[in-house]
């Protein structure tokens, strides 16, 4: 790990004006969740991982707090989990559509 660079992009980023502080957010989270072509069905996925959004989100609706999803997802962070949250804000009828999806191929595996 590089810290001197990690504290000077710090810098960088708290001088920016807010509408530029507002945008870099926006590019940030965009990169923090990807969907890559055969991998993990395709769905979008945070960073490189093959942890799903829709995982995070269906979890959550079902009463997992972020402290238990950090144990259950260890290489995530609480910044990986807004992520998902805001990607979920901003794509609620795909993530929703893959929740009903698996949840239905978990009703026909029963």
């Amino acid at each position: 790990m590089n810290a001197k660079l990690v504290e000077s992009l710090a810098d960088a980023v708290a001088a920016l004006p807010t509408e530029d502080y507002a945008l870099f957010q926006q590019a940030l989270i965009g990169k923090m969740v990807k969907k890559t072509p055969g991998v993990a069905g395709g769905f979008a996925c945070i960073r490189d991982t093959r942890i799903a959004v829709w995982t995070l989100i269906s979890l959550a609706e079902q009463g997992a707090d972020e402290a238990e999803l950090a144990l259950d997802f260890p290489g995530l962070t609480h910044f990986d989990f807004f992520a998902a949250q805001v990607y979920y804000q901003a794509h609620r009828e795909e993530i929703d559509a893959a929740i009903t999806s698996h949840r239905a191929e978990e009703d026909w595996d029963v």
